[in-house]
């Protein structure tokens, strides 16, 4: 294991190449969260310091070191339908309301964005509501290839498990009710659940960095962000979210954590209060 004490002075350094690479910023005193995430990799880098680390990671042409660093640093912590009232104003009023528009003949599609979607519960957990929907005769005449449904995150290892649909047992149990493993996943070798195809074929991954121009991905009906600006500065959540607002429809909406709020966006964003939750209306 790497040892962080001998040159503290270069600390900063490896702090300000994290920010830069995945946006999440860490001072001096979240030393132990470098030393439990990074201390291996310096290692078996061959690094003699955090300098010669830095520049092995810049030299890489490949990417892989970068991205050992991202998928580290990163945190994946997510689960089923997390938040409950939110859920349940998609399910009651927010996906019924955008099939009321594709019948009017409104909209021809409806595009959902979930951005920071780590190993891709939340993408899915929206497809997983709209077969229901579909089931309950609550999207009758419509066709649920008219919702597209993107996702995106930095870190390409669990992009992958994303795209797989496949969950261990500890997985599916974090959020999601036996109505929806036994209705909507095959069980699978190694005590795993796999999603079926019909739900996993809603969800188009990407990878893209919260830093980057999201222009090329289009507009949405509906962004999700959640539980992941809180990791930010508040200079890089001002700019996050006027990114994100040029992403989204007028009237569209942006939903949130539950601890987070659009309160210096008020120009951009009216708050709503939708089934006891509330979500961002885009204004302009």
């Amino acid at each position: 294991m790497f040892d962080f004490t001998k040159n503290p002075g270069h600390l900063p350094l490896l702090s300000q190449y994290v920010a830069e690479a995945c946006c999440i910023h860490l001072g001096e005193e979240k030393r132990y969260l470098f030393e439990a995430r990074l201390g291996t990799i310096i290692s078996e880098s061959g690094a003699r310091d955090i300098p010669d680390f830095i520049a092995k990671a810049k030299a890489d042409a490949t990417g892989r070191l970068r991205d050992k660093i991202i998928d580290s640093m990163t945190t994946h912590e997510t689960y089923w339908f997390r938040d409950t009232r939110p859920w349940e104003a998609l399910e009651k009023t927010i996906l019924p309301e955008f099939g009321n528009q594709l019948r009017r003949g409104e909209k021809h599609r409806i595009r959902i964005l979930s951005a920071a979607c780590s190993s891709g519960q939340e993408p899915y957990s929206i497809a997983l509501l709209l077969h229901k929907l579909q089931a309950d005769g609550l999207l009758a005449g419509v066709n649920l290839s008219a919702f597209e449904i993107i996702a995106f995150d930095i870190s390409p290892g669990t992009l992958f498990l994303a795209s797989t649909g496949r969950y261990s047992q500890l997985e599916i149990s974090r959020g999601l009710p036996d109505y929806w493993k036994n209705s909507y996943f095959d069980p699978t070798p190694s005590n795993t659940w796999t999603l079926k195809a019909p739900v996993r074929s809603m969800v188009s991954f990407k990878r893209r960095n919260l830093q980057d121009d999201f222009t090329s991905l289009g507009v949405f009906d509906l962004v999700l962000c959640r539980n992941v600006a809180i990791y930010f500065e508040e200079h890089f959540k001002h700019d996050l979210f006027n990114r994100l607002a040029q992403n989204i429809f007028k009237d569209g909406l942006l939903m949130l954590g539950g601890t987070e709020s659009l309160l210096s966006h008020q120009n951009l964003f009216q708050a709503e209060q939708i089934g006891g939750s509330f979500f961002y209306r885009k204004k302009i």
